[in-house]
């Protein structure tokens, strides 16, 4: 089976991680995967053949669509996407066409996927299902129900299924979503799409990194950046006020953090011999579990690695929106997570200290973490339909 897998992040990289584990998880089709946002330095499953549209992406404020290249016009650009998803289909003649989020976001690439759709209804590539593939929880609209509506309308034209990559009882989409009894498509919970950490890594990563065995490993993320720069500026002056003894700290600011402040924290870190500053970490999910701590902000993908990785943690939920803050909530439910309210220094100088005296968690959260899997399955079953 062949699938097109089309993924548009524009913030951060939670998107297209999440993207990625569930086309790993169909490890026995062809998954052609388009994304047209920056890539990251990221090694994709043997199934997977990578597409790049020219760059679109957003500032934090979610000002509208800017070109990744500033030397091209966004006109330029967007009739250039269009032009080449369409070849896509027309070359690969998919059996399936998997989209990230869209409906429910996105809505300023309609201009590339409304024409697709268009298409697949007329039949131009063949018989193709068409699935959606949605996160947990939803961005808050103040529109008077518009939203909802026209992703009703989209889903009901279009789609085939909607897999929701989520567990019911930590997050069910009617929470945000309250149109929900209006999709007549299926709606499948798939449990979350969590990326799994290798087996028996933590000494082998820990003696690469130098650290003792009487020594802590603290991990600080910023995810892809763009948002991140406070929380790495207090998470560093913290933990160099603390002079915490027997612990090094290991930051990853993400790869969209502006250069300016990516060099201003290795200036500031200059002759802390325990602290180290990288941009970004292919094998994160290893990392965590050879440290003993993280703080980091509550995209879906970390919050997936807590719960994998089971360690002690705080989170700065993202503030421009609700969702970081009501994930890490329900979460907080679960298991033991410090919610920070602010990239306050002296918050976060306690948070650290708290986490450095925590223990990894043992007990059994009990959250369906199979969405990839579950996923694979559901789209295996949707083209035997």
């Amino acid at each position: 089976m062949k699938i097109i897998y089309y993924c548009q992040h524009i913030l951060g990289m939670g998107h297209f991680f999440r993207s990625l584990e569930i086309a790993r998880g169909l490890d026995r089709e062809q998954v052609i995967f388009v994304a047209g946002g920056e890539r990251p330095e990221q090694q994709l499953p043997p199934n997977v053949e990578y597409h790049q549209l020219p760059g679109l992406c957003m500032n934090e404020n979610f000002g509208g669509l800017m070109p990744t290249d500033e030397t091209r016009e966004l006109e330029e650009i967007k009739e250039e996407r269009t032009a080449t998803l369409l070849k896509i289909f027309q070359d690969e003649k998919p059996d399936v066409f998997l989209i990230e989020l869209f409906p429910f976001g996105r809505k300023a690439f309609r201009f590339e996927l409304l024409p697709v759709l268009d298409a697949i209804k007329d039949g131009q590539f063949g018989d193709v299902k068409v699935a959606c593939s949605l996160r947990d929880i939803l961005v808050e609209r103040d529109d008077g129900g518009k939203h909802e509506a026209r992703c009703v309308k989209y889903l009901n034209k279009y789609f085939d299924l909607l897999l929701i990559h989520s567990d019911p009882k930590l997050a069910a989409l009617e929470e945000t979503f309250q149109a929900l009894d209006q999709i007549r498509i299926p709606c499948e919970y798939t449990g979350f799409a969590a990326r799994k950490p290798a087996e028996n890594v933590r000494d082998k990563i820990r003696a690469e990194l130098g650290i003792k065995n009487n020594e802590k490993l603290l991990i600080a993320s910023a995810g892809g950046g763009k948002v991140g720069g406070t929380l790495m500026e207090s998470v560093l002056e913290s933990f160099i006020e603390l002079k915490t003894v027997d612990c090094k700290l290991l930051m990853l600011t993400g790869p969209f953090l502006e250069n300016d402040k990516f060099d201003a924290l290795c200036t500031k870190a200059k002759g802390h011999e325990n602290i180290s500053i990288k941009r970004f970490a292919a094998d994160f999910t290893d990392l965590l579990t050879a440290a003993d701590a993280m703080v980091s902000m509550a995209g879906y993908n970390t919050c997936m690695d807590i719960l994998t990785s089971r360690i002690p943690a705080a989170v700065l939920p993202f503030a421009q929106n609700h969702e970081q803050r009501m994930r890490a909530q329900k979460l907080a439910k679960y298991i033991p997570l410090i919610i920070l309210d602010s990239a306050d220094q002296s918050l976060m100088a306690t948070a650290i200290k708290n986490l450095l005296d925590q223990k990894r968690i043992t007990t059994d959260h009990g959250i369906n973490l199979e969405g990839a899997y579950n996923s694979s399955e559901s789209i295996r079953k949707l083209r035997k339909v």
